[in-house]
């Protein structure tokens, strides 16, 4: 059975954030990895972290790039977790994660598009 997602996008971008943050913790302490370990942490963590500054914008502009930087960020993560998957990670382990990532690239523009 799959487990279900919540509906809030601030939830939904805050366990993505916390997941990066597990898959970073068992990459292995090689250089290249250390790297990676370093690049997904920032991106991984910084989608919700750009959402929650959309939030609290004080205008429509700063809230549309504050959304526009998450969206960015979401997409280097989803690279980052596509070059480790059977690298370092099983794809089985991260798959979900993918997939994840590419829902919400796909909710953030739509948003995006929707308010510009």
């Amino acid at each position: 059975m799959t487990e279900k997602k919540p509906f809030a996008l601030s939830e939904r971008l805050f366990d993505f954030a916390s997941r990066m943050l597990d898959i970073c913790s068992r990459l292995p302490s090689n250089p290249e990895a250390s790297n990676i370990r370093y690049q997904l942490s920032r991106s991984g963590t910084s989608g919700a972290a750009n959402w929650e500054e959309s939030e609290g914008a004080v205008s429509k502009k700063d809230k549309i790039k504050s959304m526009i930087v998450a969206r960015k960020e979401i997409r280097e993560s989803r690279l980052w977790l596509r070059l480790i998957s059977g690298r370092y990670v099983s794809p089985e382990d991260i798959e979900n994660d993918i997939k994840e990532s590419t829902e919400l690239l796909n909710i953030l523009s739509t948003i995006i598009k929707k308010l510009s």
